[in-house]
């Protein structure tokens, strides 16, 4: 495997720039150099390690991936039409283009008040005491990719909605790989923190224009802090030929609600790994997700739930759908503290199987350490039902028609749970497409 020797001299490089010409704080370029540190300290993980026991990375550490450092130019509106949820100019919207900022694709001029959504090379200048919290919620000493990505951080979203204040539309953050960036490799970084009873959705979409391959590494840190309710919604939709792996860590705080749903579609070999803490008793967090695979694609899901204060709540659910050669990981766990009395946590993981060849590796983890809590998990892998299979073709439908809508009433199931209607409507079409 290629060693960590690349990732050095393009750090030297990176380094020598100004770290991408962002002009940083001292503190900034101290985290990258001890991120970097950390990072060829920890290597690649290899299947012999539990959390990737599933998932080989030898596709990404095999190449070298050269750094993204501006965009082609010849991304435009209408390319990201198909991604946009049809909400015209009404959403705050942050374009980013190759893993940095695009002004011109963007529309952040008439934000309600409360409300900041600033790129994060100009955060540091602009708003410190925000960027500040960077790496202080996805730390980067235990990761290997968290550490990646912290040494080459350069830009990305910093969102703040204020106390009190309720952000009235979706804040969209589109991560847009163009036609033009074959082996390179973005760094997206982002924080968003929702002030004490504020509410708030945030939309993070990453998709690729054409079928190049290359790399995507983003990090989100999210704070919900007292009694505030953030619905966060990440869209994966690369390349068909792209690698992506993104880690979302959030903190909650006393009555907090976190809402996160997580779709995955594209890229060759994608990981998600989305892990929240419930620090503050009553606070509650809702994690779902869909996966849609196909041909060789792997697609690998991980999520942590840690209950570490009394009477919280978790919900989880999430759905595969997994057709040709591909394969699915699903691995999730919740951690109960022993001062988590009270826990009442539930997780469900189903998988369809729509090929002999598909294959899928769920491992749902309850690991409890309060004994007054009420918790479940539990899996299940199956192919169609035959009865209805059977059903539907005595009224009148065809045998492949039959399956293509049983297949999209599994997945459609799931996408009820999100509450914006444009993003329900805008999935459920795009999921009706690809299976009728």
């Amino acid at each position: 495997m290629t060693d960590a020797v690349a990732y050095v001299e393009q750090f030297r490089k990176f380094a020598a720039s100004g770290g991408g010409g962002d002009d940083a704080p001292e503190w900034v370029r101290a985290m990258r150099s001890s991120a970097l540190e950390r990072f060829t300290q920890l290597g690649f993980p290899t299947t012999k390690n539990e959390d990737w026991h599933f998932t080989s990375v030898a596709p990404i550490a095999e190449r070298q991936f050269v750094p993204l450092t501006a965009p082609s130019g010849d991304v435009r509106r209408t390319d990201l039409e198909p991604f946009l949820f049809a909400a015209t100019e009404r959403w705050p919207l942050a374009v980013f283009v190759n893993g940095r900022f695009a002004p011109e694709l963007s529309h952040l001029e008439h934000l309600p008040a409360g409300v900041r959504v600033l790129p994060l090379a100009r955060a540091w200048d602009e708003a410190p005491e925000l960027a500040r919290r960077i790496g202080t919620v996805a730390r980067h000493d235990a990761q290997t990719f968290t550490a990646l990505n912290a040494a080459f951080l350069h830009d990305g979203a910093v969102i703040h909605v204020a106390a009190d204040r309720v952000a009235e539309h979706p804040i969209h953050l589109v991560f847009v790989t163009d036609r033009h960036a074959a082996n390179g490799v973005s760094y997206p970084r982002n924080l968003v923190v929702a002030g004490a009873n504020a509410r708030a959705t945030v939309i993070e979409s990453y998709v690729g224009l054409g079928d190049a391959s290359y790399f995507t590494n983003a990090v989100t840190e999210v704070v919900v802090d007292r009694g505030a309710t953030l619905a966060h919604y990440k869209l994966q939709r690369e390349s068909q030929n792209a690698y992506h792996v993104g880690t979302i860590e959030t903190t909650q705080e006393r009555d907090s609600h976190y809402v996160s749903f997580s779709l995955a579609t594209g890229a060759a070999l994608s990981r998600t790994n989305i892990g929240t803490v419930l620090g503050g008793e009553g606070c509650g967090a809702t994690l779902n997700g869909l996966y849609m695979l196909d041909g060789a694609q792997h697609g690998d899901h991980q999520t942590r739930i840690e209950h570490a204060q009394p009477n919280t709540f978790s919900r989880e659910l999430y759905k595969g759908v997994l057709d040709g050669e591909s394969h699915g990981v699903f691995n999730g766990k919740v951690y109960v503290r022993p001062i988590a009395q009270k826990t009442d946590g539930k997780q469900t993981n189903n998988t369809l199987l729509l090929s002999e060849r598909a294959q899928i590796d769920t491992k749902p983890q309850l690991e409890i350490f309060a004994d007054d809590v009420k918790c479940t998990h539990g899996a299940t892998v199956g192919r169609l039902d035959e009865v209805s299979l059977f059903y539907m073709k005595s009224r009148g439908i065809g045998a492949d028609e039959a399956r293509k809508l049983l297949t999209y009433a599994f997945a459609a199931d799931v996408l009820e749970t999100i509450e914006n209607d444009l993003v329900r409507n805008g999935l459920e079409a795009m999921t009706l497409a690809r299976f009728v």
